[in-house]
């Protein structure tokens, strides 16, 4: 029974999966469906996710009295939020931390304006809990389920080279979450490198296990990214400003409050409430905002480095060009530890 149900168990919050991955598309909307907040003559135009920025703003308090309007726009993933911004569709919006170096790629028409840092607890790489393998190095020869072009798809590379092996030491298989989901709890492949909330549903649904973690090998970071006219726009650019303040804040009651906005994100998702919770402990209610600062940029060309090489993109490039640092004032470095609730949800096997 479980092998039938857990698969299906994925399809309610499909919407979140690609913040974390690189191909993807709109929602039937195209991100056309929206709502607005606030008043005023001036309107931001902000791409979310399904659950996400208007969500915790909302949950928060920070929707309310806002001297500008915020016209929503929802998109299923962050590649179509950054396409939105490059048209000047949209504003700004946030994404994960490897769509903006897809786009980039693309010579997009974007730039990186603020960061939040958590725990990457969340990015693993799973395995059966009956599994013989027991570190990372075990993985040689075996298969690895991962979606292309994704965060996981960079932490299984690292982690493979943290290991002494490379990408060409195991059998990947390409497959979206809702399809390796099936295939490694029908045991079609033999590990699963993947994010949250996916790692705290199938820990709890799929019996997994967790093998290691993307602790020292992913930097735990997503971003707001906002089209460079948009900046150039001293009201918008002032407004934009405003908005960062609010999400801080906002991120700041969702660490204080995991239980009510677990509440909140399961019931804008469809997330099962445990998972949700889960979730918020391990890496949701982990982030706190940073700088985009040097140490940041860096790790993001890192990863841009690791794609080219790859040729999963079409050019090496300067992570740094894409980037505007003026919001950085009285924010703590990118290096800044998450935070945490104390206890780690599921411990990891030591890896080697």
């Amino acid at each position: 029974m479980r092998r039938r149900i857990a698969p299906a168990l994925l399809l309610p919050f499909a919407l979140l999966l690609a913040a974390c991955t690189a191909t993807s598309s709109a929602d039937d909307s195209g991100g056309a469906g929206s709502n607005t907040d606030g008043k005023g003559d001036l309107t931001l135009r902000v791409g979310d996710q399904k659950g996400n920025d208007e969500a915790v703003l909302r949950a928060a308090g920070e929707l309310d009295d806002l001297p500008y309007k915020i016209r929503w726009s929802t998109f299923t993933s962050g590649p179509p939020i950054l396409e939105a911004v490059s048209a000047k569709a949209v504003d700004i919006g946030g994404v994960g931390n490897t769509p903006p170096v897809f786009a980039a790629a693309a010579n997009s028409n974007i730039k990186v304006v603020a960061a939040k840092h958590g725990t990457a607890d969340g990015e693993t790489i799973l395995v059966k809990k009956g599994s013989p393998l027991k570190k990372v190095a075990d993985l040689k020869g075996k298969s690895v389920a991962v979606a292309q072009g994704s965060s996981a798809h960079y932490q299984l590379v690292a982690s493979l080279a943290k290991a002494g092996l490379s990408i060409k030491d195991v059998k990947v298989t390409f497959l979206q979450p809702a399809d390796a989901l099936a295939a490694f709890t029908r045991d079609r492949v033999d590990a699963w490198a993947i994010w949250d909330p996916y790692t705290s549903q199938a820990l709890r649904s799929a019996e997994a296990r967790i093998l290691t973690t993307g602790q020292g090998v992913v930097n735990g970071l997503n971003f707001q990214v906002a089209n460079p006219s948009s900046l150039d726009d001293k009201k918008k650019a002032k407004a934009i400003g405003d908005y960062l303040k609010r999400l801080r804040r906002a991120q700041d009651w969702v660490y204080k409050h995991p239980e009510a906005w677990a509440k909140i994100w399961a019931k804008e998702t469809g997330l099962p409430y445990e998972v949700a919770l889960d979730s918020v402990k391990r890496t949701n209610g982990t982030r706190v905002y940073v700088a985009v600062d040097k140490d940041a940029i860096a790790s993001e060309q890192k990863i841009a480095d690791t794609f080219a090489k790859l040729k999963l993109i079409p050019r090496r490039f300067a992570f740094a060009d894409y980037v505007d640092t003026r919001f950085n004032a009285g924010q703590p470095p990118s290096s800044t530890a998450p935070r945490s609730y104390g206890t780690a949800t599921e411990k990891t096997e030591p890896t080697k």
